[in-house]
């Protein structure tokens, strides 16, 4: 490559270039002339040039702070979070993620919030490690896991052992559930394991205390949001903990009513005033009416909303039961045995409870846990369920017309 110059200084300025010529290998000339630049037949006046490249450049530098500020910023508060209340879960680095899960080879689900693969910690012990996906709130699912989750220790709630930011990459490492999830344990599938009811009356109780804890037991209330099967993780011995807290929310103690700007939560265990206003504020009975529509499915082993129902009465699982214990004072479910039946129809009469429309007539998780592990024979029949506010008030209103 060869490069030509012929440059002539202004006689008024050394260091100032009056014209010349810049030639590079066999590209264009680029000249200069009294202020202006010319590329072969194309004129550019300089100070546009210049602009041009300073405005590229500033362009790069902001878009590289804006990055830079959203993932140190997030990065930072979760630091700083953990070291004030004394949290400390392991911080890893991408590679040292991507070499425990080996290469993310073995899959074992995939949420809402990212896929979960297993892996190995270098002392042995197996993890299940979870790679979030893209974030649609500025990463606040990660740090809600880290933050809600790095701060229990309880028999019923999943433990958080470490955690990953590094750029775009951001993963949560659990302990390891062997057994996996409880939907495929109380919805029938071909292959399955058949839980006994003892157990799944066993677990009902495990997941009802590990709520409780969240709403009593810590300094801050912890309100999960998406109580429901999937997010029920068993372990070799059955034993259940909850997890996936991408959506929960901390607030002080004495405050009974939160501020929320979005429904949150799956359609089928959300409670209705993350709807419906009129009908009281979003608080922890929010959980309390998630844990009612869990502990119906467990119970009759069925999702609670089946449009292949044969019967229209049975389409909505709460309505056809209610009907039974109303008309009947018991309860026929397929396939469970009369020795069941009463744990059964303790779990569903503390379910109805449970799904009061209206939250101020709901239990605390507290007294559900005292509930469950009571007799039935203390237990009151319930009111009957409702899906809408409309249904309340022309209740109310058939009440007060017939007085």
């Amino acid at each position: 490559m060869t490069i030509q110059t012929n440059l002539q200084l202004d006689t008024n300025s050394r260091s100032r270039i009056k014209r010349g010529v810049l030639k590079v290998g066999k590209r264009p000339n680029l000249m200069y002339y009294e202020g202006v630049w010319a590329i072969g037949h194309y004129v550019l006046p300089s100070i546009l040039l210049a602009r041009f490249l300073f405005g590229i450049s500033f362009f790069i530098a902001l878009l590289i702070y804006k990055w830079r500020k959203r993932h140190w910023s997030m990065y930072e508060c979760i630091e700083i979070y953990l070291q004030h209340n004394n949290l400390m879960p392991i911080g890893y680095s991408y590679k040292e993620i991507k070499k425990m899960a080996k290469g993310f080879k073995e899959e074992l689900g995939k949420g809402g919030f990212g896929t979960v693969f297993k892996g190995n910690l270098r002392s042995g012990p197996c993890v299940a490690i979870k790679m979030l996906g893209k974030s649609k709130g500025n990463g606040q699912d990660f740090i809600n896991e880290v933050t809600t989750i790095g701060r229990i220790h309880h028999l019923n709630v999943v433990q958080l052992l470490g955690f990953c930011i590094e750029g775009s990459k951001r993963a949560l490492v659990y302990e390891f559930m062997p057994n996996g999830s409880l939907d495929k344990f109380i919805f029938s599938k071909e292959g399955s394991i058949n839980l006994s009811y003892n157990k799944i009356y066993d677990i009902a109780i495990g997941v009802a205390r590990g709520i409780a804890y969240l709403h009593h037991g810590c300094e801050m209330k912890i309100l999960h949001f998406d109580i429901k099967p999937h997010n029920i993780l068993l372990d070799e011995n059955f034993i259940p903990k909850i997890s996936d807290f991408g959506l929960a929310k901390l607030h002080p103690i004495e405050n009974s009513v939160i501020t929320m700007t979005a429904a949150r939560g799956t359609i089928g265990y959300m409670a209705p005033e993350l709807f419906y206003k009129n009908i009281g504020g979003v608080s922890y009975k929010a959980d309390v009416y998630s844990f009612g529509m869990l502990l119906m499915e467990m119970a009759s082993k069925r999702k609670n909303l089946n449009t292949k129902a044969e019967h229209s009465s049975q389409l909505y699982f709460p309505f056809w039961i209610y009907d039974q214990l109303g008309k009947q004072g018991e309860i026929e479910i397929e396939n469970v045995v009369e020795e069941d039946m009463k744990i059964v129809k303790k779990m569903i009469m503390v379910a109805l409870w449970c799904i009061q429309l209206k939250p101020n007539d709901r239990p605390s998780m507290s007294r559900v846990v005292e509930m469950l592990e009571g007799d039935i024979e203390t237990l009151e029949m319930p009111p009957e369920p409702t899906m809408y506010p409309d249904e309340v008030i022309s209740r109310d209103e058939i009440t007060t017309n017939s007085n």
